[in-house]
């Protein structure tokens, strides 16, 4: 899927991180979970705290993220 605008990690649903090529619905439920957790995410880098998440499949989605 091609986004037309980039997702903002702290207010998506599941769903929303679903639309981006390369989260599935277990990374986003991870995503979810963890800002329910820790707060809010100061940084789109900070998405690589979550378990799963490495730099190699950050790269891939990070264009598609924002912090707001």
């Amino acid at each position: 899927m091609t986004l037309n605008k980039r997702i903002n990690l702290n207010t998506a649903s599941a769903a929303d991180l679903e639309a981006i090529r390369g989260i599935g619905p277990s990374t986003a439920e991870k995503i979810v979970a963890h800002r329910q957790r820790h707060g809010r995410f100061k940084r789109v880098e900070d998405v690589m705290k979550v378990k799963g998440i490495k730099e190699k499949g950050f790269e891939k989605v990070r264009r598609y993220l924002t912090v707001e």
